[in-house]
């Protein structure tokens, strides 16, 4: 057998070595894959983020990134999507690489003029109101705004439901997710500075109103 007959023949070895080994990688990767089931899209952190920092746009798109595990890795309240975390601010440091939790957000806490906003007369509020994007698309909680609180009752079998203002320019302290954490057109969590008379009338209105909005003043 002459120098290249043999230079030809290892070639064809080497490369049928190769195809073997691909094949059986891509069997075996196929296989792991299979046992750990299926995929959910998930929201991890590709920069550190500090705690207290309110999360903008630019943090939004250059601080954060969606990946699909494995549903058995996925831990519970994870984000799935990054406009999720929009107008929140982490409450502990986050490495790269985290997951971001919903219990790890929450609305900006008052200060400046939110915090002066009380006066002797108002109460601290927490309800559950819709609407709250328009609030956070700047990237920030809204707080110091004022805002009109709009209720639209449930149709009733004389009639269909009516919409009204039941508190008119009341100061937003905080806004953030709700009980079941950040979701794109979800209920979201708003803290108001309410007179007691506004309080109750805001309480009552959540048992029995289809929901309750927040429309920003002006």
């Amino acid at each position: 057998m002459s120098r290249r007959t043999r230079a030809f023949v290892f070639l064809g070895l080497a490369v049928l070595s190769a195809a073997v080994a691909a094949g059986v990688a891509d069997s075996y990767g196929s296989r792991v894959a299979g046992g750990y089931g299926p995929l959910r899209q998930v929201v991890v952190a590709t920069k550190s983020l500090e705690a207290g920092s309110t999360m903008g746009p630019v943090d939004i798109s250059g601080g954060l990134e969606t990946r699909r595990v494995p549903v058995r890795f996925v831990p519970a309240g994870v984000l799935r999507d990054p406009r999720e975390a929009l107008g929140l601010e982490p409450t502990v440091a986050l490495a790269p690489g985290s997951y971001l939790l919903a219990s790890q957000l929450r609305a900006r806490r008052p200060r400046g003029e939110a915090a002066g906003a009380l006066g002797s007369s108002r109460r601290p509020v927490e309800i559950a109101v819709s609407g709250a994007e328009a609030l956070l698309a700047t990237g920030e909680s809204g707080a110091g705004t004022k805002v009109d609180v709009v209720v639209t009752t449930e149709p009733s079998s004389s009639g269909p439901g009516r919409t009204y203002v039941a508190a008119a320019a009341v100061p937003l302290l905080a806004l953030g997710p709700g009980a079941d954490g950040p979701a794109p057109g979800g209920a979201a969590a708003a803290t108001l500075a309410l007179t007691k008379r506004q309080a109750l009338r805001l309480i009552a209105a959540e048992s029995f109103a289809r929901k309750l909005t927040l429309l920003p003043e002006g």
